[in-house]
Order: structure tokens, then sequence, then C-alpha cells
């Protein structure tokens, strides 16, 4: 049990980290974005891409940060890959959502979502093939905390746990320390009296994207270390990220951050008593579950779109 609760923990971080922008963006545009989770696809690609050419060019920089398989070209590459991906994600917007938004409801623009959610997904397929990748070829060796009970947990891991708690924290800062952070909050609750106080609405609503396209590159980038790049990562991660928002409370970015250590450890104790092939079904579970008790979510409230 302790093993599937530390792996829950491990698992929900990435969740967390990817649900912040999707619960942001959902907030402030009033649609449910389902192509959302995609951007970790786009930024555990670019990453790797970037990860090669940077370790092509300066050998140095290919060569791993002890304990971990983690090397400083990997570093260099999740950043421009948080700039690629957040640049997508304003790409997206401008070409397809913002187009939508001026003539049509949010059902339409949940419809074009799913639309690009595909588009992206098989543009994934077609650049790198079905095979799964990985950052390293190294082999990651699980550390021993306890033997009784038996806990094994990859330095990779726990990188991955404080990396993501530290940008969650960073996040954290500028929403309650910074004009832009105030700005932003004061968009996501009343973007029309915002205006009228002198917030541009066009300018923070692309700050929404980048924010959430470079924290789910850094997610889909966490991942793939952990695990492997696919092309159906962004798939596969829609459901327990859009879980995680659900059991938050849409706008709450501290909610999205407990809703997806929610999900996360919800999944990883699930797996003590289903087999693995049901697991996904746990977001669905947790979804219907916190719509029938709290449908606004643990932090959200009630108000109308």
């Amino acid at each position: 049990m302790i093993q599937n609760l530390v792996d829950g923990i491990l698992t929900g971080s990435i969740y967390s980290l990817a649900a912040i922008g999707m619960t942001m963006v959902m907030h402030m545009l009033r649609f449910a974005n389902f192509s959302y989770a995609e951007l970790l696809g786009i930024g555990g690609y670019a990453a790797l891409v970037f990860d090669r050419l940077f370790a092509a060019l300066v050998p140095a920089l290919g060569v791993a940060i002890e304990p971990l398989t983690l090397t400083w070209a990997l570093v260099l590459a999740m950043l421009v890959a948080m700039v690629i991906t957040g640049a997508s994600a304003v790409l997206f917007d401008w070409l397809v959502f913002k187009r939508i938004r001026a003539k049509a409801d949010a059902l339409s623009m949940v419809f074009a979502s799913f639309g690009v959610a595909l588009i992206v997904r098989n543009v994934i397929t077609l650049i790198f093939g079905h095979k799964a990748e990985l950052y390293s070829q190294d082999i990651a060796f699980a550390v021993v905390l306890s033997r009784d009970p038996m806990l094994l947990v990859k330095p990779d891991q726990i990188f991955t746990l404080v990396a993501a708690l530290v940008l969650m924290l960073a996040f954290h800062l500028v929403l309650t320390r910074t004009t832009f952070g105030y700005a932003l909050r004061a968009v996501a609750e009343n973007p029309n009296l915002s205006q009228v106080s002198g917030v541009r609405l066009s300018s923070m609503v692309t700050a929404v994207w980048m924010i959430g396209g470079g924290l789910s590159a850094a997610a889909g980038v966490f991942y793939a270390m952990t695990n492997h790049l696919s092309p159906v990562m962004g798939h596969n991660f829609v459901l327990p990220v859009f879980a995680a928002t659900i059991v938050g409370g849409i706008g709450s970015v501290y909610g999205a951050v407990l809703g997806g250590f929610i999900v996360g450890i919800a999944s990883g104790l699930a797996l003590m008593v289903l087999p693995s092939g049901y697991t996904p079904a746990m977001p669905f579970v947790i979804i219907l579950a916190v719509l029938l008790v709290r449908p606004h979510g643990l932090f959200g409230e009630d108000r109308d779109a």
C-alpha cells in the first residue's frame, strides 16, 4: 500500500502541474478545452529534439547529472520546450479558439478542441512515428528507501516531484506577490471590471496560454523522464488532468494542485484492488463522485458563465 501511495503522489505532482494551466483557461475563457493535454506531447517531443541537438553540438552537455539520468542538455531543452509549447498554445488560440469565441458559443469551442487534439496528435505521430521514445538509454535503478514495508523510488522520480513543487511554488509567488499576478486573478474573476481598471484582456489571455503551455511542457518532460514519450501521451492525460481540475474547482489554482494529487493517489491505490487495465476509469469515478457531492469542486464557487 505504501508503494502505491508514493507512486500516486509522484504521478499526482505531474497531474497537478498540468491542471494549473487547464483550470486557468477554463475559468477565463469559459470552455472545456479537451486539446489542452496535447500540449504535454508537444512539450515532451520538443524537448526530445533539442535534447539531441544540444548534446550533439556540445557533447559535455549530454553527460548525466548523477544519480539522475537527466542531462544538462535536457535541462536546457526543457526550457526551450516550455517556450515553444506556450507559443503553440497561443497560436492555437489565435488560429482557432479566438475566431470561434467571436462568432459562436462555448459549446462550439469544445467541439473545436476535439479537432485540435486530433490534429496535434496525428501531426506528432506523422513526424515521430508510433514508437515510444526515451530521453536516456541508461538504466535507472530504484533506491530502496524501506524494506519493511518495501519501498522503491527512482532518483528521477524524486527529482520530478521536487521540480514540480518548485514550479508550483514559483507560480504561487507570481500570483500573490506581483502586479502581473494580481491582474491575472482580476481578469479571471471579472473580465469586464478588470478592463475598466486598465487591464488589457487580450494580453492576459495570451499570458494564460503561455503559462499553461509552459507548465504543461514541463509536466510532459517530467512524465517522459520517469516513463516514456508516446504520441498518445496527451490522450492518456486528458481525463486525469480534467478530473483534477473538476475535483479542485474550476478557476482555483490551489484546487487544481490538490486535485492532481487526489487523482494520482486514487489511481495508485486503485491498483491494489483493480487490474491495471481498469485504472484509467478512476478519473471518471472521481469526476462523478465530486459532481454528485460538490458540483463546483473543493475550492470552486458557483458563478454564472
